[in-house]
């Protein structure tokens, strides 16, 4: 099994923070989706990473596929919980989280391009987007100590690297202010030493 992946991905963190919790050993192959020579539309046609690669060659993709087949293969540290709806309300967080990181790379993209070409409104909508998914993460926390139930599971995973990412793209976004339950949960998890390990560099 092999990991392709990105160090600045928040998609390709939040598998990587997944493998560290459950102690899955995996070979972490570094690729640049963006570089000329990039090879990772061999491995997902969509030119998108991360990537895992099983044993037999075939390869899953996108992150939510992947965390969901490496909670499934070992029973460590399940991250999912039992029964239907409560799974769902664990997925329905991720989708949230991974939407707003959708939002925000969107942005990026957007600032990426030359400046007379820039569409001011199409940030705008994706500015929306991440502002309103912000208050209903912090709406949905509320003064509970974890995104679902009462313990650590991929929904805090996936807010975590959300949270991460826009500080680390947008630190002029200053969601730590408005919304303190968030900022604590931010600070709970990055003193975990799969976040430590999995920290972007700083570019």
């Amino acid at each position: 099994m092999k990991l392709i992946a990105s160090l600045t991905s928040p998609y390709a963190r939040k598998v990587r923070i997944v493998l560290a919790e459950k102690k899955i050993d995996c070979p972490f192959e570094l690729e640049n989706p963006w570089a000329d020579e990039t090879q990772v539309a061999d491995y997902n046609p969509l030119g998108k990473v991360p990537v895992l690669e099983l044993d037999d060659g075939m390869t899953l993709y996108d992150s939510r596929v992947i965390v969901e087949y490496l909670d499934n293969i070992s029973p460590v540290s399940r991250l999912f919980p039992d029964g239907n709806r409560q799974s769902i309300l664990v997925r329905r967080w991720e989708a949230l989280a991974d939407g707003i990181i959708d939002a925000m790379v969107a942005i990026v993209l957007e600032k990426r391009r030359p400046e007379g070409m820039q569409s001011e409104a199409l940030v705008q909508r994706q500015q929306h987007k991440i502002e309103r998914g912000l208050a209903t993460l912090s709406n949905d926390l509320g003064d509970r100590l974890w995104c679902h139930g009462d313990g650590y599971s991929l929904a805090d995973i996936a807010t975590g690297c959300c949270l991460a990412y826009l500080s680390f793209r947008a630190p002029h976004i200053a969601w730590q202010e408005q919304y303190p339950n968030l900022k604590a949960l931010q600070d709970k998890l990055e003193t975990r030493q799969s976040f430590i390990d999995t920290r972007p560099p700083v570019v």
